[in-house]
């Protein structure tokens, strides 16, 4: 190659970097700064709760207000997460502005009132929107650069909300297909999910840190070794139950959502019975710790995500969750699936800790990341996450959980459009290319 050649291909190959460095930073500074306003509105939305207790009860009526808002201005927002996976896959009409103010006010009135909702789907969708418009402002009409672009802005918003960059940068690939990472996306999803994880800690905002106390143990000659056998195989039968109950999570969304939907046609009006179900779980359960993110228990004591990691037993408490989670999600209340994961996986690990006699904080921890995997479908961006928020040193324990979660939950998951590339089971090959709406019922697609 000659000396003008190389020039050439150095001026082509700085374009191309500038270009997409002019794409990705104002994006994921963008997505960033709201979630970082997003995570500062939820608090304040939880202390509100707290102080006002009564307010559970406008449950109803705050859903059906949401209902009514994106009734009149959502359209294609309605479509959530599930939009922007579609819009990756087989780029179109592109994702709506409007889709990042109508989720995040539809996310912080369900908290404020005390819907067991997460956050997750809340910055993805952020992200998407935010990514789908730089597209559009630009100009872009290459499939290829729109895809990267919407995959970098779920990972922009994945990794704010949660302060988990890496995890965050895996997650934006891996969640597009079932059992396959999109690789060559991966310097734009890296790039987009460190700035935003940065830009939202530079407003100060921090996440709850969740401390596990297991470290492994010595080995026989006093050394730290990363896997105990014995343990190692308590913790891949508590993954067995991790999956199962990602399965049962998800199914139990859509199947509820399917049978609301021909109860009550009127879209708007189903948010009213989600609230009015939730109320009377409360009064059913005796309880208020399932409201909510359910990090942090509101009374001392109580069930709650960073109390599973301790001396305390729950046995319940995770079913009570999912119950919870299930009613107002189906019901179309706004939020996200992530966080109230999180809340059943460390609480069933807390639950079956005693009857594995296994540590109960390390139980919590896997089932912590594993309830997510099998029901997102991302076994390595969710072992990653546990090394993010808990250490290295049970990285095994957190691997093992993820994929032996991700094989159990079966061909299912919260996210419908993701296609399955790589199926869980041999004699399913036939449901590659299908999209898990179609999959999950063992039939093609239309």
């Amino acid at each position: 190659m000659n000396i003008a050649a190389l020039a050439r291909a150095v001026a082509r190959q700085s374009e191309g970097l500038l270009k997409w460095a002019s794409l990705l930073l104002p994006m994921a500074a963008c997505v960033g700064t709201l979630c970082a306003l997003f995570l500062w509105l939820l608090d304040r939305a939880a202390q509100t709760r707290l102080l006002h207790p009564w307010l559970l009860y406008g449950l109803p009526v705050a859903g059906v207000a949401v209902g009514l808002l994106y009734y009149a201005w959502g359209r294609a927002a309605e479509g959530g997460n599930n939009l922007i996976v579609d819009q990756i896959h087989e780029p179109g009409g592109g994702v709506p502005l409007r889709m990042a103010p109508l989720v995040l006010v539809g996310t912080v009135v369900s908290h404020l009132f005390g819907a067991s909702v997460g956050r997750e789907g809340t910055a993805v969708q952020m992200g998407g929107s935010i990514a789908s418009t730089v597209g559009r402002v630009w100009r872009l009409i290459n499939p290829y650069e729109i895809r990267v672009l919407l995959m970098s802005g779920i990972a922009a918003g994945f990794s704010a909300v949660f302060g988990t960059p890496v995890a965050g940068a895996v997650f934006g690939m891996e969640v597009i297909r079932v059992g396959r990472i999109d690789y060559d996306a991966l310097v734009p999803v890296a790039l987009s999910a460190i700035v935003a994880d940065w830009t939202c800690h530079a407003w100060g905002m921090e996440h709850v840190p969740y401390h596990l106390a297991f470290q492994g143990y010595a080995g026989a000659d006093g050394h730290f070794f990363h896997a105990d056998l014995l343990l190692l195989g308590k913790v891949m039968v508590a993954a067995v139950a991790f999956g199962l109950a990602s399965l049962v999570f998800a199914e139990s969304v859509h199947r509820l959502a399917a049978r609301l939907r021909q109860v009550c046609p009127v879209v708007w009006l189903r948010p009213a019975l989600g609230g009015i179900a939730t109320i009377a779980l409360v009064w059913l359960c005796g309880s208020r710790d399932y409201l909510g993110l359910g990090i942090i228990a509101p009374e001392a004591g109580g069930a709650s995500i960073t109390n599973f990691f301790g001396s305390g037993h729950y046995p319940l408490a995770w079913a009570w969750k999912l119950v919870f989670t299930v009613v107002v999600l189906a019901a179309g209340f706004k939020g996200g699936e992530v966080t109230p994961l999180f809340f059943i996986g460390a609480g069933l690990g807390n639950a079956l800790a005693p009857l594995l006699h296994a540590p109960a904080d390390l139980l919590a921890g896997v089932g912590f990341v594993a309830v997510f995997a099998g029901a997102a479908n991302t076994p390595l961006a969710c072992t990653l996450m546990g090394v993010e928020l808990f250490g290295t040193a049970d990285i095994v324990y957190f691997a093992t959980g993820c994929f032996v979660a991700y094989i159990c939950s079966g061909h299912s998951g919260i996210y419908l459009s993701q296609r399955v590339a790589v199926p869980k089971r041999h004699q399913a090959r036939g449901m590659i290319g299908m999209a898990l709406r179609q999959a999950r019922m063992g039939r093609p697609e239309p």
